[in-house]
This record gives structure tokens, sequence and C-alpha cells, in this order.
């Protein structure tokens, strides 16, 4: 089964038997967040965009994220980790998510930067699933979110999904952090197996966009990453785990379009927990420039 119809048919199953579909996500700060003014501060900054399908976007100074809601169609879609590519230090996407709504996309570069990454169906930049005989399950989208702060020096939220796998109902709890600074988010994840704590085996993933991009990695620093080339200028992604719970590095090449990636696989531990970092650098911001440079920054980060 190719993991288009796995991650179909997670969804399908868990919305069936959780109405999962039926409700938007929640959250106290749901309400105050849904229409801010564009702000255009220097800060770490995250919400939740009802306006735009339940996306989950977040940002500081260097890098900007989203995932896709519980509204984004089935089709074509999933839990991966989207990039925008942004080269001012300010807050812009608020600004950009308003922009669309005013008919001026954001996969055109203004001045600020654009999202030209295509996620699809694939983990995008360090999302996970759990890996069960050489498959990849993962959920379709997150069932619910909580800001815990946001619009200062860090952002964090919580997402939380939920879904089927062969080997029974998985839920994670994914606690995201991102600092002013830093071109890595940082993610610590609690999982269960049909309510209970378990150790699980985790894959996570960069994707090399159908074999476009080079992949690298180094196991002595727990170092999965790539780059490519996107008109024209240089991207790096990337992900980090701690060395000692790394089981492997696999490139895995795929003809299905957006199943080619490059993977860490470790596992949760007893309780449930697993850490790791992942982001990316984009050579226009003209900071990390190569593709040595970013696998040195991703070897050395502190």
């Amino acid at each position: 089964m190719n993991s288009l119809l796995v991650l179909l048919a997670s969804s399908i199953l868990l919305n069936g038997c959780t109405g999962a579909s039926d409700t938007q996500p929640t959250s106290k700060t749901a309400t105050a967040q849904s229409t801010p003014a564009a702000n255009t501060q220097v800060m770490a900054y995250g919400r939740f965009f009802p306006e735009r399908n339940d996306d989950f976007a977040w940002e500081n100074d260097k890098v900007a994220f989203r995932v896709y809601g519980p509204a984004a169609p089935l089709k074509g879609h999933s839990s991966g980790v989207d990039a925008w590519l942004k080269r001012v230090d300010y807050s812009i996407i608020d600004k950009w998510y308003q922009g669309h709504l005013d008919g001026i996309s954001y996969h055109v570069d203004h001045g600020e930067g654009y999202d030209p990454y295509h996620t699809g169906i694939s983990r995008g930049v360090g999302g996970s699933a759990v890996w069960v005989d050489g498959t990849a399950y993962a959920p379709h989208s997150y069932k619910s979110y909580k800001v815990l702060k946001s619009g200062g020096d860090e952002v964090v939220f919580n997402l939380v999904y939920e879904w089927y796998t062969p080997l029974g109902i998985v839920k994670e709890s994914k606690m995201v952090s991102l600092a002013l600074g830093s071109q890595l988010y940082t993610v610590n994840s609690e999982y269960t197996l049909d309510d209970k704590p378990a150790a699980l085996p985790i894959a996570i993933g960069i994707a090399t966009h159908d074999e476009k991009a080079e992949t690298f990695s180094n196991p002595e620093t727990g170092r999965i990453s790539a780059w490519e080339n996107i008109d024209g200028q240089g991207l790096g992604t990337g992900a980090l785990v701690e060395p000692s719970i790394v089981k492997e590095i696999k490139h895995i090449a795929s003809d299905i379009k957006d199943e080619s990636h490059i993977w860490i696989f470790t596992e949760s531990d007893a309780q449930g927990k697993l850490s790791y970092k992942a982001g990316f650098a984009w050579q226009t911001a003209a900071e990390i420039t190569t593709a040595d440079a970013w696998n040195s920054y991703l070897d050395t980060y502190q």
C-alpha cells in the first residue's frame, strides 16, 4: 500500500470512530487569534489560521513553517511540515495570509520571501511517522492545538494528532518551539498506543522532492540533510536527533510523487517521549548559502 492510501485510510478510519472531521480544532485562544491585523514586529510568533483551511503557522526572524489543518482536503495533503522562505527579520505570516485572502499570492516573492516549497503528502521539513514493515503511517492533520507562548523571543505550541496504524490507534502530543535566531524548530513529542504510553518505531523525514535534492547524513551528530535548487537559489533542509537513539539513517527513493525522503529511524522511549529538531536555510537570506555551510550549521548546533 502506498503512503497516500495509508494516509487516507488512517484519516477515514479515525474520523469514523472519533468524529474528528466534524469539529474545529480547539484552543482557549482560538477566538482571540482568529483575525489579527498584520504585525510586522521582529518576534517568534505562531497562530491558527481558520481563514486558510485551519493551517497552523509559526515563524521567527529567520524561518517560517506551517502544517495543514483538519479543513485541508484529504487528497494531496498530510501532516508534513511546509517551509515558508523569508528574507526579512520581521513577522510575515499574518501579512501573507491576509494577502492570500486579498488575492496576493504568497507563492510569488514580493520582496519579503515566498512559499515555493512543495509538501503535499511528504514529510516536508522534519515531519514524523510511525514506521511499520517498511511503510510510513502518518496522520492527515492535527486534531487540536494550544498556543502556550507567542509574540516574544520564543513561540511554543502544542498539536495533538491521532491516527490508525497496524499497531493500533496512535496519539501524539507534539510540543513545538522556535526561538529567535534559530534556523531549527524543536519537537518534544509524547506518544500513546491505544491510550497507553509506548515505545514506537518513529521515522523522521526530509523530503527530496522526487530526488531533485542532494542528500547528506552524519550518524555521529544524528543529522540528515538535503540541499536543492528552487528557482535558482539553494535551499538546505535537515533534522537532528540525539545520536544515541538513532537506529538507522536511510535515503529511500520512490517513483511515486512525494514519497522520496532521507529518513532517521528512531524510537520513542518507554514513556512514549521523543525529541528532535528540524529546519531549513535559504540562500537568498544570505546567511547560509552552501550545502557545506548548512551541514556545518547542523553538525555544530547547540
